[in-house]
């Protein structure tokens, strides 16, 4: 850690964060979050407060002269029974919008999960610094895009110049709301999340209300989404609700419309996208719940099974193409009277020719190079000139 006199401390605030909807003070710092306190008071649910809590999209912005920035900072690791360690989540620096480099806080606290019980074990550990030297000198934007994948509490803030909040850039802020896809699992590292990778070829600040696991319709996540400014809005919805087997289609279909009378209450002109599930064949004709297979976890590989009968869709289960249809047909209705709510197939973005090429490495999520395929297309699709986002459609 430098001690030189030279050191600014710039405290951590608000103005400095994009990305975050919640700052909480803690003992030793900040802790960003991406849903609002009075959520996590109302339901204390211990897999939406590990994503929430994750910021997946929250950068440090600010302009300043500085050629050293360091970051003090206590990540949250997780372990697994029984795998090998995790890697350490990535900090990653632009400058002016381009890429300069990446570092990892290698101390911290570490949550170690035991997914056979669902048992859970915290221990306490120390903050550590992430240093990037050698930026150019001159006035310039600096960003810090947080680990996507751990839980971040910011300690401290120096530099060797002064630090100042980033000017406005005036572009459109798209709130984005999906599950672990979203969220970013098995994504490179922050900037390579697809949302990160649409929102740069898309000209537009993103704030990322992907929520690993969370993703089920939540009447919570409905209002949050309807309070927080935006210029666009899209929903990524399915996976979620049907690999926690978290409704039938009697349930399904009055809770997507309720989620989309919410948020027109607060967004009621905003374009506003619908975008159904990507390929995920384990479920595409087959109901949740999906569920860990752990024969392979010593050697650091795990997949996902689906655990629920094909027979039963019958019954009013929920699998993939089901919901692909209803999501279709509720949009195609809504529509009628909304002319700017939009639906987009997620196989547009990841298909059955893509996954005979990159298939889901654990049966249900992509990997980095498809996190860049889904972005890049999502780009194309949706911020061109004809798309849902397009310049006609902001106007």
């Amino acid at each position: 850690m430098h001690t030189q006199d030279n050191w600014i401390t710039t405290p951590i605030t608000a103005d400095l964060l994009r990305g975050a909807l919640d700052l909480e003070r803690t003992e030793h710092g900040v802790l960003p979050h991406r849903l609002p306190a009075w959520v996590r008071a109302q339901y204390a649910d211990g897999q939406l407060a590990m994503a929430e809590s994750q910021p997946s999209g929250v950068r440090l912005v600010f302009r300043t002269r500085a050629t050293v920035v360091e970051l003090d900072a206590r990540p949250t690791k997780r372990d697994y029974t029984g795998a090998p360690p995790r890697p350490d989540g990535l900090y990653e620096l632009l400058v002016d919008e381009r890429f300069f480099g990446r570092g990892s806080v290698k101390d911290g606290n570490t949550l170690t999960i035991d997914m056979t019980t669902g048992g859970t074990e915290f221990r306490a550990g120390p903050a550590g610094t992430v240093r990037f030297d050698g930026l150019p000198d001159g006035s310039k934007d600096v960003e810090i895009w947080l680990p996507h994948n751990e839980t971040t509490e910011l300690v401290a803030l120096r530099t060797d110049a002064p630090v100042e909040p980033a000017p406005d850039r005036g572009r459109p802020v798209w709130l984005h709301h999906g599950s672990s896809i979203s969220h970013g699992s098995d994504a490179a590292g922050p900037t390579a999340i697809w949302p990160a990778v649409a929102a740069s070829l898309g000209g537009v600040e993103l704030v990322n209300l992907g929520l690993a696991g969370s993703a089920l319709l939540d009447p919570f996540t409905a209002r949050t989404l309807r309070d927080t400014p935006a210029d666009l809005i899209s929903l990524k919805i399915g996976i979620n609700v049907v690999n926690a087997d978290a409704m039938r289609v009697r349930a399904f279909t009055p809770a997507v419309h309720g989620f989309l009378d919410t948020i027109r209450d607060g967004h009621p002109d905003t374009p506003l996208l619908v975008v159904s599930p990507i390929l995920c064949p384990i479920h595409e004709d087959t109901p949740g719940p999906s569920a860990p297979d752990l024969s392979h976890l010593k050697e650091g590989r795990l997949r996902f099974v689906a655990m629920g009968d094909p027979a039963e869709k019958a019954a009013g289960k929920l699998t993939l193409r089901v919901v692909r249809d209803e999501l279709a047909r509720i949009v195609a209705q809504r529509a009628e009277e909304d002319p700017r709510l939009h639906h987009l197939d997620g196989l547009c973005l990841y298909g059955e020719a893509d996954h005979a090429e990159l298939p889901l490495p654990d049966q249900l999520h992509p990997d980095a190079a498809t996190h860049r395929r889904i972005g890049e297309r999502f780009a194309e699709q949706v911020f061109g000139p004809d798309g849902a986002f397009g310049r006609a459609a902001r106007g």
